[in-house]
């Protein structure tokens, strides 16, 4: 995962919406709406979420790696970079929350890495 925080993910830029997402990555594997009423494009080993509006909300991937900036994360070490580096970073429902980097994982789940659109830390925060 190529993340700028709350910017772009990858290719995909948090201003995407979801017909740019389509027009991108072609039909899903999956079509839903999650249980915290998020709709979701599901591409299996990369979900997109968005927002009724049609804001889009969260990237979920596959992530062995994290690249931020010129720095490179394995998974196995992104709970203690994110520890270290975040002093915002919280927990919340088993998720480890970067304000900072803008993403959520939960490190009992192998590889799968969130990142998030801003106004998305408040929400994890009340959680």
């Amino acid at each position: 995962m190529k993340l700028e925080p709350y910017v772009l993910v990858d290719t995909t830029p948090f201003s995407a919406s979801r017909e740019q997402v389509v027009e991108q990555r072609g039909q899903p594997l999956k079509e839903l709406r999650n249980s915290v009423g998020l709709n979701e494009l599901d591409y299996g080993s990369v979900v997109f979420r968005f927002q009724d509006s049609g804001g889009l909300e969260e990237i979920s991937m596959r992530a062995p790696v994290v690249y931020i900036g010129n720095v490179d994360v394995p998974f196995a070490g992104l709970e203690t970079f994110v520890w270290a580096e975040d002093e915002s970073a919280f927990e919340r429902a088993g998720f480890i929350v970067s304000p900072k980097f803008g993403l959520a994982f939960d490190p009992s789940c192998p590889t799968w890495v969130t990142a998030l659109a801003a106004h998305c830390i408040d929400t994890w925060r009340a959680i």
